[in-house]
């Protein structure tokens, strides 16, 4: 049985933490540009309602059979971004943001890659991520991380998956 927790992992310029309320301060600044919406829709949270959220995503999914892993991306001594896993048996959803002023950097790739090993590891056999059709960035990143195109779609975005 995997943890209820997610255990932290490492990439060559990233520290993947486990996410904690104490760091909605910080991530209210680093998601905080209204350009990371583009694709996803609403607008940047407040720290009082990342505190909230972080909360809720720290306590866990009400569903047994289901785990919630979050984790902050820290590259040096400043967060950048996020990344996160819902994982059902030996399956997992994933998704990641890395913040406007850290992008352009291979962040969100190296925490994309980073993430699947890390999964793999804990006995994930089968990842999927879903992208919206016109952001390339992230399809880039998808690709890059292993993850293929399958053609299936869900409220407006492509499911991409890698089976491991």
């Amino acid at each position: 049985m995997s943890p209820r927790t997610p255990e932290p992992f490492t990439t060559p310029r990233l520290d993947a933490l486990p996410l904690r309320v104490e760091y909605a301060d910080e991530m209210a600044a680093v998601l905080a540009d209204p350009a990371l919406h583009t694709f996803t829709g609403g607008a940047p949270e407040t720290p009082e309602g990342l505190r909230t959220r972080y909360a809720r995503q720290t306590a866990g999914s009400p569903d047994p059979d289901e785990l919630w892993w979050n984790w902050v991306l820290r590259a040096g001594d400043v967060l950048v971004g996020y990344v996160q896993a819902t994982v059902r048996g030996d399956r997992a959803e994933i998704a990641w943001v890395v913040g406007v002023p850290w992008q352009g950097r291979g962040y969100a790739g190296e925490a994309a890659r980073g993430l699947v090993a890390h999964l793999r590891e804990a006995g994930v056999t089968t990842v999927v991520a879903h992208i919206h059709p016109e952001h390339a960035a992230s399809a880039s990143v998808a690709a890059g991380a292993g993850l293929a195109r399958t053609g299936e779609w869900e409220d407006g975005e492509e499911r991409w998956r890698q089976s491991l």
